[in-house]
């Protein structure tokens, strides 16, 4: 029996998880004023239908229900245990569920990996103990799970006292579990409903996205709130979103840690630019999923995302557009301000379509908003107005804001957009004074609004950025040892991808100089797998344009790297002809310890980490995801014919940085970071050439 029930998952962890029909709280309390007393009540307050068991070996009754003192005691097999006992009672009670065969646990303790040295061999002896009875375990540090229409409150968080919360299409899971109620009392103030809710704690086995896997087939679930602290188990989240998107059911993510923290072991430019942070924006937009960075705009996306679809190239590379139009321009103006900071255009009707408004007696400036002042407060004047920008070619989207008639005539107000929220273009509201009144009919109508600014930009935003799920990667091989490659070894490696180099060669600092197969002048670089910036120590001389001076500039970077790297020994330099271009590139990869392989295009040259001017993608990438990238980097607008500039080859620059984006793909070898920087670029027609690259290995 346990070896069936090892690897539960799926639908039957769904089941068993979130609507079991037998329940064993371990450790309940009778004295109400505890936290272990709570799920108790709060199941019995909520109206569960199924058998709750309560074990409790000091005493016969809880809080007027009979106890048993064991597990092992009770008439029959839970489904699901909830562990209220302290942390090393709570190993003991995994491992009475797993003889018993129970199939899931959730503990509540603290007192594991994040509360040092004994803590993390305390959670290690739970997760073997729990594979090896085959158990499933939520948490440590789980507040427990919640099933609005089964009535299961399996929680021992505070905020779910309050009875009768909202049933609805979300199922939440967060990584704290204080979150929830926080999220719950927003939403219900919101009108807001849940399907279900899960603090999944520690995650020492089940996580957020093996959970909400389980869940995917659920027909009461129509969309998915994360609740993130950290990127721990991407690989399950990515899995889930490649599911959730397969079904048509948007998520949406709010994540901790918006600083930038470089990778402490990057040896290159790549990982400094590439921080935590940017992996994890780089890897929900991958995953379809929306990144939202408002409490507000967490609680209010589902039903934008749901109108807005991801999709691999939905703009071909550029910003998304859209129409505002209006009855407060002051309103208006302050979304627009956070629709720009978060690289959203508003633009202007076209002239075709300020005529077809004109044609229906709407006059209209031409300005960017449309803004209707009285007049749009007639329903025929908003809703001709809508009718027309809903239609247009130009937008991706149509924002409606509504100025103070939504307060004092909240009918009339909301009632065009209401009525066109389906019509055409996908439709949004911004709702600029306090009106609980329209925003609870804009909800219940299902469309898209926003009490805030900031919630109104930052939820547009995060729709746009979303892209089509990317497939997931095969597992690497294993790893043979760390090591760096020097620069030749690196050409080497990345030749058979299709990635160009310039010409070079590989000479003995000792030997006689012989003939170069490439006319002077040249570049002599130190050639060393220990020395990933060679600038740094003197290991570089330019324009060498004799075998004299050839002789000399060897000479002196070997000088040069021994004094300033005391211990190396410079035996090999490699010499390469001298690249001229229009530009420069910086093309990175990195595998990422939680998200896996991203790649990276950003502006070249040594400021490139003070320029931050970059694109990343989860790796590998087509030609055509490249072509996004290059037009995403601001300072490669200046090759792209800028003013009447002479044109770089671009094409040349997607296609390198596609084919330098299959090192996530090799069989032989795992490349931890990798780096070409820089990549000249050359005229249009005359491809881009890497003049550096460096590889490290793992």
């Amino acid at each position: 029996m346990n070896e069936l029930m090892h690897g539960l998952r799926g639908p039957a962890l769904g089941q068993a998880l979130l609507n079991p029909k037998k329940i064993a709280l371990v450790g309940v309390s009778d004295d109400l004023s505890k936290t272990t007393a709570r799920p108790l009540r709060f199941l019995r307050t909520a109206g569960y239908g199924g058998t709750i068991y309560t074990i409790n070996p000091t005493r016969k009754v809880v809080q007027g229900e009979p106890a048993y003192p064991s597990l092992s005691a009770l008439p029959e097999v839970p489904d699901h245990a909830f562990i209220l006992t302290n942390s090393e009672l709570a190993i003991d009670a995994v491992e009475e569920c797993g003889k018993l065969g129970i199939p899931v646990a959730t503990i509540m303790a603290a007192g594991f990996s994040e509360s040092g040295h004994e803590g993390v061999k305390r959670e290690q002896r739970l997760k073997a103990i729990a594979k090896d009875m085959g158990v499933r375990v939520l948490g440590p540090s789980s507040l427990g799970v919640i099933n609005v229409r089964e009535k299961l409150v399996l929680t021992a968080n505070a905020a779910f006292a309050e009875a009768d919360l909202p049933a609805g299409g979300i199922f939440c899971a967060s990584q704290s579990g204080s979150m929830l109620g926080a999220l719950t009392s927003r939403g219900r103030a919101r009108n807001i409903g849940f399907a279900g809710l899960v603090s999944v704690g520690g995650e020492s086995d089940l996580c957020i996205g093996e959970i909400c896997e389980a869940t995917l087939d659920d027909p009461n679930v129509t969309g998915y709130m994360l609740f993130l602290e950290s990127m721990r188990h991407a690989d399950a989240l990515h899995r889930f979103a490649l599911g959730a998107a397969a079904r048509g059911k948007p998520v949406v993510a709010f994540k901790l840690g918006r600083s930038e923290v470089a990778a402490e072991l990057a040896v290159s430019h790549t990982g400094a630019l590439a921080g935590e942070d940017s992996v994890a924006d780089t890897f929900f937009s991958d995953c379809g999923i929306a990144r939202v960075e408002t409490l507000d705009g967490l609680l209010e996306a589902m039903p934008l995302l749901a109108r807005i679809p991801a999709s691999a190239s939905h703009h071909g590379g550029r910003k998304p557009t859209v129409g505002v139009v209006t009855t407060t321009g002051g309103g208006a103006a302050m979304a627009v301000d956070q629709l720009g900071i978060r690289g959203v255009n508003v633009i202007p009707p076209s002239k075709e379509t300020l005529k077809r408004l004109a044609e229906r007696g709407i006059e209209a400036s031409g300005a960017a908003i449309v803004d209707l002042t009285l007049a749009g407060t007639k329903y025929e004047v908003m809703k001709a107005t809508l009718e027309v920008m809903q239609s247009a070619p130009e937008f991706d989207m149509v924002l409606a804001t509504v100025g103070s008639s939504a307060r004092y005539q909240p009918d009339l107000a909301v009632a065009p957009v209401i009525d066109s929220a389906h019509a055409g273009k996908p439709l949004a509201c911004f709702v600029v004074p306090e009106a609980p009144d329209a925003l609870k009919r804009l909800t219940e109508a299902g469309v898209p609004s926003f009490r805030t600014p900031e919630a109104c930009g930052d939820v547009i935003a995060a729709a746009f950025r979303r892209r089509a799920p990317v497939p997931q990667l095969p597992p690497p091989p294993a790893a043979k040892g760390e090591r760096m490659l020097d620069e030749a070894s690196a050409y080497k490696m990345l030749t058979p991808l299709g990635v160009p180099h310039a010409a070079y060669a590989v000479l003995a600092v000792d030997a006689p100089v012989p003939a170069l197969p490439f006319p002077f002048p040249v570049v002599v670089k130190v050639l060393h797998e220990e020395i990933a910036h060679k600038t740094d120590v003197g290991g570089v001389i330019l324009n060498v344009d004799s075998t004299a001076s050839l002789a000399e500039a060897m000479a002196r970077i070997k000088l040069n790297v021994e004094k300033n790297r005391p211990g190396t020994v410079v035996r090999q330099v490699l010499v390469q002809a001298m690249s001229k271009g229009l530009g420069e590139v910086l093309v990175g990869f990195r595998r990422d310890a939680d998200v896996g392989p991203v790649v990276m295009l950003a502006a070249g040259g040594v400021l490139t980490e003070i320029y931050r001017d970059r694109a990343l993608r989860l790796a590998p990438v087509t030609v055509e995801v490249a072509r996004e990238m290059v037009k995403e980097v601001r300072a490669l607008e200046a090759l792209a014919g800028y003013r009447g500039r002479q044109e770089g080859d671009l094409e040349a620059v997607a296609q390198a940085v596609a084919a330098f984006s299959q090192l996530a793909l090799l069989k032989d070898e795992v490349v931890l970071e990798a780096e070409m920087n820089p990549l000249i670029v050359r005229p249009k027609g005359d491809g881009a050439l890497a003049v550096d690259a460096l590889v490290r290995l793992g």
